[in-house]
């Protein structure tokens, strides 16, 4: 099952680059329902530890930026 969770996310990480990326509208609309529905899929039925790291890294990644500016002179 981790598998298919991991193939349904990188679809959606796939298709929301190309629906940012894109200049036609009705590519870029498809795109973007492809990407919201994978994305969904993936939460439903993910297991908990990749829903957990789907959840964590982008905390983690704003813990290090509040770090970083707060080591900064400026």
């Amino acid at each position: 099952m981790l598998i298919i969770s991991l193939i349904t996310l990188a679809i959606a990480s796939v298709s929301a680059f190309l629906s940012l990326n894109l200049k036609e509208d009705v590519v870029r609309a498809s795109m973007a329902c492809v990407a919201v529905l994978s994305s969904l899929l993936t939460l439903i039925f993910a297991p908990w530890v990749l829903k957990l790291s789907i959840v964590a890294i982008p905390l983690v990644i704003d813990r290090l930026n509040n770090l970083t500016t707060e080591e900064s002179p400026n």
